[in-house]
């Protein structure tokens, strides 16, 4: 189902719980909600639809990935700017990246993954990963 998008910054301010197996049915409403963005979405938090789980999708090779409960383990030395956009608010801002990152999570199937991603998928998740924290830029 294609849920609207949170622009409140209050709630969006908020940080996001631990995801269980009981919230993994909010990923098919994610994605539905990022395809319908199609033309301007590369990722969501769960809060941006109004959920507290601590879940992000991203879309990498045409298809939004989920990842559950995600950890930056390492990341590179190496930072750039960027200039981003957010389904959230109007506009852009600058932020700091990693260039590299590995990461913990978990699948849709709450099966544990580690992998490690780079460049613009990498800058993505590290976005998504701010709104978990309750970090907007």
């Amino acid at each position: 189902m294609v849920r609207e998008i949170v622009k409140d910054t209050e709630r969006l301010k908020v940080k996001a719980v631990e995801a269980t197996k009981e919230d993994l049915y909010v990923i098919d409403d994610m994605i539905d909600t990022a395809k319908a963005n199609i033309d301007i979405c590369v990722g969501l938090a769960a809060n941006q639809i109004g959920e507290s789980a601590r879940i992000i999708i991203v879309k990498m090779r045409k298809q939004f990935i989920p990842l559950v409960n995600p950890k930056i383990i390492r990341h590179s030395q190496a930072t750039y700017e960027a200039e981003e956009a957010c389904l959230s608010h109007e506009g852009t801002k600058m932020t700091i990246r990693y260039s590299t990152i590995e990461v913990e999570y978990r699948d849709r199937n709450f099966r544990k993954k580690k992998q490690s991603f780079n460049d613009f998928v990498a800058q993505v998740i590290q976005h998504e990963m701010d709104h978990c924290e309750g970090i907007l830029i």
